[in-house]
């Protein structure tokens, strides 16, 4: 484990892995929500765990605890695992939804004979949206390189305070801005920018009631078990489900300006519980489409790395085409584009002026594109998904090179292009290792969790045994991940650590940071921006792995 009073790293690479250990934990999850929390890592739930006791308090993180490693809880279980109070409990969930970390619904269970149906109330955390406070630097720099000042006043009022009315954004930029009812036009116009922007969401339902399967349902996924292809939802799928706006509503605004400046007159009448929600409608961030612009960002970044400049002016003009059509953040591909769409888009870019079709369609062509049977509908889509992948792999075989070293890194490269079981001796002739050494690197990868062995004993006139190496990369992801979570936490308590050790010069007022105590306060901030710098780095690469 990262030990927190040792020395500063010396580069701001995911490099800092090396100094972290991977300790696995069972986690105990219900068998029927296992889906639903199985890429929950162990050290993924202590990360969650430590930005919710940073953000909220211990109580809330305990919470928070429960429900990340039980799954989904009715009040009276959060009560029992907890050991909390009633009302503690109660306290902590409703601040947990208004911070968008917790979903709660309710859900219609059969009564027993000749009883009434009853409806419990479930809650579930929201583990991304925990992940994501890691990030909200990263989402304010992009919503104020794009709207300016003012839209990044109001966005991070909502950062900071979870969900909030048009009212209350409103009322908050006033009283910053000090310029009274003249500024609320400039508030509402910066709204109406954030929320053109995708920027800005209305919040969901507070407690959305699924109800159960009806018999003849039930009965159909039996019969159809064996030639079902899609996967039954899980209860949390469904619940989150329904608790989104349907996409008509979501971002619109027109049918709350009058409402809202009828409102503002009377701040006392919107008394509300914003966690069980009112009559005025809440908005939240939308980290949703700040992932899917991170998530373009990096496929750029890594085509034109990897291919060359073209293809990544090409890439970047495709996805801004599509990005308002995408219906779902992970897709495997972009929304096809006409040929004449690209050009269009691509003229428009630094570096992309002067060039013709020809260039673009072998641009399109370096990125995997197949050409058009018909030219009449010259369409293409960008295989985002083996974009992501390739950059998967390059990180991984970066880690692989700076702990093990370069011949592992060739062994391991040699694997991660394999697409069945190689044998020892064929890595060893290939990457030109010798076999006694190969063998101590491959069962070094194998005991570290980063290849998968399986031995083969042959039955002939002599028998013999044969050793197979292969990288299960689904499994492989979920370890790397795993040890990032690890080390973004370790490096957030470095972070508390030095901050305490210095808690009296941080509280100093400014003119007495002379001499001896301006030192300290010089180095503080060094440290700091250091280790927050990496944090930022490690960032990038636990999304690529969890997010994108």
């Amino acid at each position: 484990y990262y030990d927190v009073t040792s020395s500063l790293p010396s580069t701001l690479t995911c490099s800092l892995l090396r100094f972290f250990l991977h300790s696995p934990s069972p986690l105990s999850t219900v068998k029927e929500r296992k889906q639903s929390i199985a890429m929950v890592s162990p050290h993924g739930i202590k990360l969650a765990v430590y930005l919710i006791s940073s953000y909220f308090g211990d109580l809330n993180a305990k919470v928070c605890d429960c429900l990340l490693r039980r799954g989904t809880q009715t009040l009276y279980q959060v009560v029992s695992s907890t050991e909390l109070s009633r009302t503690n409990v109660k306290n902590c969930l409703l601040v947990l939804i208004h911070h968008n970390c917790v979903q709660a619904f309710a859900l219609r269970q059969p009564g027993g004979f000749g009883e009434e149906p009853k409806i419990i109330t479930q809650y579930m955390a929201l583990f991304d949206n925990i992940i994501h406070k890691l990030r909200f630097p990263k989402f304010i720099e992009i919503v104020s390189e794009e709207l300016g000042k003012e839209c990044e006043e109001i966005f991070e009022g909502l950062l900071q305070h979870g969900r909030l009315s048009l009212t209350e954004i409103i009322e908050r930029y006033k009283e910053a801005s000090k310029q009274g009812d003249s500024s609320a036009d400039t508030a509402r116009d910066s709204f109406n920018s954030l929320v053109n922007a995708r920027f800005v969401e209305r919040c969901p339902a507070p407690d959305p009631l699924l109800e159960p399967p009806a018999p003849e349902e039930t009965a159909a996924k039996k019969r159809g078990a064996k030639s079902a292809k899609i996967q039954a939802q899980t209860m949390e799928q469904q619940a989150l489900a329904a608790a989104a706006p349907m996409e008509s509503m979501r971002f619109l605004v027109e049918d709350i300006w009058n409402d809202s400046v009828r409102k503002q007159d009377d701040v006392e009448s919107n008394t509300k519980d914003h966690a069980t929600g009112g009559k005025e409608v809440l908005w939240r961030a939308n980290f949703e489409e700040f992932i899917r612009r991170l998530r373009h960002k990096a496929c750029v970044a890594n085509v034109k790395v990897r291919v060359n400049n073209d293809a990544a002016i090409v890439l970047a003009a495709t996805l801004e085409l599509s990005r308002h059509s995408e219906t779902k953040l992970r897709i495997d591909n972009s929304v096809p584009q006409s040929i004449n769409a690209i050009y269009d888009e691509v003229i428009k870019r630094e570096g992309g002026l002067g060039m013709d079709l020809e260039r673009i369609r072998a641009s399109l062509d370096d990125l995997g594109c197949e050409a058009p049977l018909m030219e009449i509908d010259e369409t293409y889509s960008v295989d985002l998904k083996n974009i992501i992948e390739q950059a998967r792999i390059e990180e991984v075989e970066s880690i692989v090179l700076k702990r093990y070293g370069r011949e592992a890194y060739r062994m391991f490269r040699l694997l991660s292009k394999a697409d069945r079981l190689v044998e020892t001796d064929k890595i060893s002739d290939t990457t030109f290792v010798e076999k006694k050494d190969a063998v101590k690197i491959l069962f070094k990868l194998w005991k570290d969790d980063y290849l998968e062995m399986k031995k083969v004993i042959a039955r002939a006139a002599k028998q013999s045994e044969f050793i197979l190496w292969k990288i299960n990369k689904q499994s492989l992801w979920e370890h790397i991940l795993d040890e990032m979570y690890h080390a973004a936490l370790n490096l957030r308590l470095r972070i508390t650590h030095e901050k305490e050790q210095e808690k009296e010069i941080l509280q100093m007022p400014k003119d007495k940071l002379v001499g001896e105590f301006g030192n300290k306060y010089m180095r503080l901030r060094k440290v700091c921006i250091v280790l927050e710098s990496s944090l930022m780095n490690l960032d990038d690469s636990l999304m690529l792995f969890h997010d994108f």
